[in-house]
């Protein structure tokens, strides 16, 4: 009976053994199917997913050669070489090898970088050719890889640097159109991602599997004309030896669509040199970033806002004494002794403030400079011809400027007869010659462009459509300004321009403001103007020359420069002369 009963107790012993057992297989497995599913389904996809990202290719900048796109800003495959230390064997070799091929692109411690042989990787060289890293392959160094990679070239070279901006060494685009277009430029990478077996052989079925080709960045063609911008750069080059200027923009409009065929900065820089620049307002594009008074070159939109506003014409008269008197300020003319009754051309013809002045008077009750006065002058200037307003030029660094306006304290009397003759507000070089397209084009604002549209990867040219223009002032205004400022530009320069054409322009020379003051040393120089047949304006271009403590002049040292363009531009567009 006690048999009997020791051997149930030793079944019952062993059942709850495996029991216990199973208890903790069930317990275990739960906890390894369920509590962790998501930590060992990493681990697997870890071995068992491949993913590899495929990059996109920036998109390219072309410019126009007449109607022709031509590369601009190209992508160029380069290799950088490096070496696993703990792999290499024969280091002499390879320091022969990389310094023999690779040449100036070699690091200089290449020995010292090959003895670290506690790390895996470590740069020998970078940016070296195809040729060059096939050469190096055929050494079959041992422990030596390659990485492809893509820079940026300029078949150019240095044209329109400001204007084209840079890409840095991390592929972000910097300053001009590469920074403000990044995002159309920099595209979107791909993605690869495969199920694949023990042997890394892509398994067909899967849900896992992800083909996302790479999309490239769009190819951006520029209404920048390379011909034009060469000679535009050239032109400010020769200026600024001319002169003894140290700084010289220009821009290059087409006044009847707002396309920018040049824009110019000097000095400029070498974007495919981006690294070795020490002064980073280089890579400013001065025609858009920096605000400035500009002088007399608004004088033309005082005439134009009292035109339209019918309080004065062309032929009608004041009396000049070369001073006049706004509240407790006497704003002189910085031409001195055309005096007595004189018409308003003759006062554009001397740029004398006193006329704009009378001008801006008149637009109020005739005597003093009002309220309506002021608003009808921010109207004009702001709201209509858009100084102190960004355009939206597709480079980046735009700058705003400053129109004062009249609801504020400092918007009184005093401040908008200066800004009635070009001082007491800043605007751009953008700003102030798309304004001045206005005139030149019979009335009409169009926003200033500097993309004229996109290169598909077949190599098919998609213009932009020129996009609908505001009529800030009348054609009637607009005829009889450009009127005055062919007559100005005849009063003094004759001889100058090729015979046969229509040419208009005003001269700016303006005082720079130095810790709050205005230098009595310093001037910037200004002319904007336009040309082509008397019937249509096919260009407008404006330049500026400046230096420190230079007294630079519009007529003396801007005009020539205008010139010297204006009078290749005839023959560049084949402008027929009047017979």
């Amino acid at each position: 009976m006690n048999l009997e009963l020791q051997k149930g107790s030793r079944s019952k012993f062993l059942a709850a053994i495996i029991l216990f057992l199973m208890a903790i297989f069930v317990i275990r497995l739960f906890y390894l199917q369920i509590i962790q599913h998501g930590y060992y389904v990493s681990l697997a996809n870890k071995e068992q997913v491949k993913r590899l990202t495929i990059p996109s290719k920036r998109g390219l900048i072309y410019a126009l050669d007449g109607q022709i796109p031509v590369p601009l800003v190209m992508n160029q495959t380069v290799y950088t070489v490096f070496a696993d230390p703990k792999t290499t064997t024969d280091n002499s070799k390879v320091i022969e090898v990389i310094h023999k091929i690779a040449g100036g692109n070699a690091r200089p411690n290449l020995e010292e970088l090959l003895n670290k042989k506690e790390t895996r990787y470590q740069i020998l060289a970078t940016k070296i050719t195809r040729a060059q890293a096939d050469k190096i392959k055929k050494e079959n160094l041992k422990g030596i890889g390659f990485q492809e990679e893509s820079q940026r070239v300029y078949p150019e070279g240095s044209l329109a640097a400001q204007t084209i901006g840079f890409v840095d060494f991390s592929g972000s685009g910097k300053y001009g159109v590469e920074g403000k277009l990044n995002e159309r430029l920099i595209g979107t990478d791909g993605l690869l991602q495969s199920v694949t077996d023990v042997s890394d052989v892509p398994l067909t079925i899967g849900n896992n599997n992800i083909n996302k080709p790479a999309v490239d960045g769009e190819n951006i063609v520029l209404t920048i004309d390379r011909n034009v911008q060469s000679k535009t750069e050239t032109a400010l080059s020769d200026a600024l030896k001319r002169t003894g200027a140290t700084r010289g923009s220009a821009i290059v409009l087409d006044p009847q669509s707002g396309k920018i065929m040049a824009m110019a900065n000097l000095p400029t820089y070498s974007p495919a040199e981006f690294n070795k620049v020490t002064d980073a307002a280089l890579f400013n594009n001065a025609v858009v970033s920096a605000p400035y008074e500009p002088g007399s070159d608004v004088k033309t939109l005082t005439m134009a806002t009292g035109i339209d506003k019918g309080v004065v014409s062309a032929n009608d008269t004041y009396v000049n004494t070369d001073r006049i008197q706004v509240e407790d300020r006497v704003i002189s003319n910085a031409s001195l002794g055309q005096t007595g009754t004189i018409t308003f051309q003759h006062a554009l013809n001397w740029s004398l403030n006193t006329g704009f002045v009378t001008v801006a008077q008149r637009l109020g009750n005739g005597k003093s400079i009002t309220k309506g006065a002021r608003d009808t002058m921010y109207d004009y200037f702001h709201n209509r011809f858009k100084l102190g307003q960004l355009t939206g030029v597709e480079v980046s660094g735009e700058a705003e400027g400053t129109v004062v306006s009249p609801d504020t304290e400092e918007g009184n009397a005093v401040r908008y007869s200066n800004m009635s003759f070009g001082q007491g507000l800043d605007a751009t070089m953008i700003q102030v010659s798309a304004a001045f397209s206005a005139i030149a084009n019979g009335g009409k604002y169009y926003k200033p462009t500097v993309v004229a549209g996109t290169l598909d990867k077949n190599g098919k040219y998609s213009a932009n459509k020129v996009a609908a223009p505001t009529s800030p002032i009348a054609k009637s205004t607009a005829d009889q300004v450009r009127e005055m400022t062919h007559v100005a530009r005849n009063a003094f320069f004759t001889n100058v321009d090729k015979p046969g054409y229509y040419m208009g322009g005003k001269t700016g020379t303006s005082q720079v403001i130095k810790n709050g003051v205005y230098a009595d040393n310093e001037t910037v120089g200004t002319y904007v103007g336009y040309g082509g047949s008397e019937e249509v304006s096919k260009y407008v271009i404006m330049v500026q020359v400046s230096g420190d403590n230079k007294e630079l002049q519009g007529s003396r040292d801007a005009l020539p420069i205008f010139t010297d363009i204006s009078n290749w531009m005839i023959d560049y567009l084949k402008i027929q002369p009047k017979a």
